[in-house]
Parts: C-alpha cells; structure tokens; sequence
C-alpha cells in the first residue's frame, strides 16, 4: 500500500474530504504492514501473498463502497485515491460489470496464466461442483467468487 502522502514538493495535497477516511486508510496501512512482515515459513511460496491480496481487496471494495454505493466520497477524491494507488481501478472496473460483482482479483479471470486457458476454479459456482468439494485458488486464497454464490 502507499504511503500516506501529504502535500511536498511536486505533489499535490489530497482533495477534501481524505480527512473522513484517512483512518481507515492508515488501518489498512498497518494491516498491509503486518502481513508484509508476517514470518513465511512453512508457508509455501504463492501462500504468502494471499494476506497482500485480501487487503488489496479490503480496501478497493471499502473506498468502492464509499464512492459507488454510499456517495459519500466526491469523483475529484475518488480519482485522486485512484492515482495514487489506493484503489486497484482494474478491480472496480470488473466489479461493475454483470457477473464480476463479488470477484477477488484480476488475476481469477486472466486466462493466459492457466493450464487449459480458463478462469481461475474459484470463479466455479458451488452448485456446479461436487457436494463437499472444497476449492481455494492458488494466486489469491479465495474460497469461491462466483457472483452466483
């Protein structure tokens, strides 16, 4: 995550109305910290990532709510948040579309990176799978993100 930033040399200062979020921001902050400096052994290599995923996705889904559902932060914030990079706009751009409204990360939907060049098993709707069949997927850790579910 970004550093909070405040207005220096060459920057701009934030828009108003950071200070109403700036909290929540500084808690992901922290969190992400946490779960960079987490001890990783006995994990394997991609599970280590998935802590950093999940925050991402906290704080994407937090500021989307705040912006699209709530209207309680402007379009100039909004786009400043953007630019600054903490909002994944890839992720908030899946996430308006039909079908894409619970996805986990970009990556679940990349075909490229998958053997037989489909989505990640995570995108399967549970009653399409077999009763009592667990899946996780590998890139991210999530447990199903089908907007079926």
């Amino acid at each position: 995550m970004p550093p909070i930033r405040t207005a220096g040399r060459g920057r701009k200062p934030p828009p108003e109305g950071f200070e109403d979020i700036e909290d929540t921001l500084l808690e992901f902050q922290n969190k992400m910290r946490d779960a960079e400096n987490a001890p990783h052994e006995g994990k394997k290599r991609y599970e280590t990532l998935w802590p950093i995923f999940q925050i991402t996705h906290q704080r994407s889904r937090y500021i989307y709510s705040l912006y699209y559902e709530k209207e309680a932060i402007s379009k100039q914030l909004y786009d400043w948040l953007g630019k600054n990079g903490y909002v994944d706009l890839g992720l908030v751009a899946k996430w308006k579309k039909q079908g894409y409204e619970k996805l986990c990360c970009v990556k679940c939907i990349q075909t490229k990176e998958t053997n037989f060049r489909s989505t990640c098993v995570c995108r399967v709707p549970r009653e399409q799978l077999k009763e009592g069949q667990e899946v996780q997927c590998v890139s991210c850790g999530c447990r199903g993100c089908a907007s079926s579910d």
